[in-house]
């Protein structure tokens, strides 16, 4: 087992990776817990998979349990999947001090997250992440949120986990597309400020995605490392340091309201083809060199992620697609900041283009 540190002061927590720790999870949860008893949240794809094994270790800890298996994909980070998850820990008698333990990928873990923010003012909970998204993102960094009708992710609080609990074995059992969605916020890493780690992507993904072990662990502990590291230094993105890991995600975002939230676009694809096109953005605007733009697109297509809006199956006017952006939940004093790059591995944030400039930038894309 790998042990790393979310490094928040009082409020730090560690994040474990090793195969086999799915079953070992009421031993790492068991010195959290006030009372020997906490919840489980999954969805319907990861409960026939994961959740007797879960309780079974639980139960070898003297921890009882509840669960509640919810329906799987983005439609559940709702109103209506919050009201629903809510009432059910508060009937199950959830107290502060409980840990409920998110069992799945993106989905389960913002939704599991933000409704621990606000039950009761405020109780804990464990990540124990089942994609290779949710591993290497969204399980670290305490953003944690629900998707409305006017954008995704723009109802939401930060609210640290107590624990991370990730077990490389469970992508055994992940489909290809999911594993693709997951491997595009592992090259983000890269294109933020990692060249090099760019390189290893393009040298080693396309084993990594076909099931190389060794690849898979070098990618996850290299991806939380370094997400660690931003969110240590700009827990709530009040400086432009946590801002980077949006790259690719405004122009991504949209493409993903554009198709409904559904599994039409996966997020991780959505982020695939917004990194591109920031990429291209910013060669088209004289910031990066063309090449390193062309660099991005190909290894994304080689790997079989979106990498054009046509790919990503987009064919609406930049206009609609810059609207979408508008409603973007950085906007700030009506400026919309993009993740722009100097070149791969040289991310940066600026504010300085509107979004009538990204507007004519994607209606050319649409070619």
């Amino acid at each position: 087992m790998q042990e790393l540190t979310v490094e928040l002061g009082s409020r730090s927590y560690p994040i474990r990776i090793g195969d086999g720790l799915i079953g070992d999870i009421g031993a790492q949860v068991a010195p959290l817990l006030k009372r020997p008893r906490t919840m489980i949240v999954t969805d319907e794809h990861v409960a026939p998979h994961y959740l007797a094994a879960v309780g079974a270790s639980l139960g070898a800890e003297g921890i009882s349990f509840s669960s509640f298996v919810l329906a799987a994909g983005e439609g559940t980070k709702s109103w209506d999947g919050l009201a629903r998850l809510t009432d059910w820990l508060i009937g199950e008698g959830i107290e502060r001090s409980d840990h409920v333990i998110a069992l799945g990928g993106g989905v389960i873990g913002d939704l599991v997250g933000f409704a621990c923010s606000i039950v009761k003012r405020g109780c804990a909970f464990v990540q124990v992440p089942t994609t290779l998204l949710a591993q290497v993102d969204s399980s670290v960094g305490g953003k944690t949120a629900i998707n409305v009708a006017a954008g995704k992710n723009l109802i939401g609080a930060f609210h640290q986990p107590a624990l991370v609990v990730i077990d490389p074995a469970t992508l055994d059992t992940l489909p290809r597309r999911e594993l693709g969605a997951g491997y595009a916020e592992i090259v983000k890493y890269g294109l933020i400020d990692d060249a090099g780690f760019f390189g290893w992507c393009e040298a080693n993904g396309a084993a990594l995605l076909a099931g190389d072990r060794a690849a898979r662990h070098h990618a996850i502990a290299h991806s939380v490392t370094a997400k660690a590291r931003i969110v240590a230094a700009d827990e709530r993105e009040t400086q432009d340091v946590r801002a980077l890991l949006n790259l690719g995600h405004s122009f991504g975002h949209a493409l993903e309201a554009e198709t409904g939230y559904s599994d039409r676009l996966l997020h991780g694809e959505a982020v695939a083809a917004g990194m591109v096109l920031a990429h291209q953005f910013s060669a088209a605007n004289g910031l990066c060199p063309a090449t390193d733009a062309d660099r991005v697109r190909a290894h994304l297509a080689a790997v079989g992620l979106p990498h054009s809006l046509a790919s990503a199956g987009v064919n609406c006017g930049g206009g609609e697609l810059a609207a979408h952006m508008a409603h973007d939940k950085k906007v700030r004093g009506g400026k919309l900041p993009l993740i722009l790059t100097r070149g791969i591995g040289q991310s940066f944030v600026t504010d300085a283009y509107g979004l009538d400039t990204v507007a004519a930038f994607l209606d050319g894309a649409r070619g």
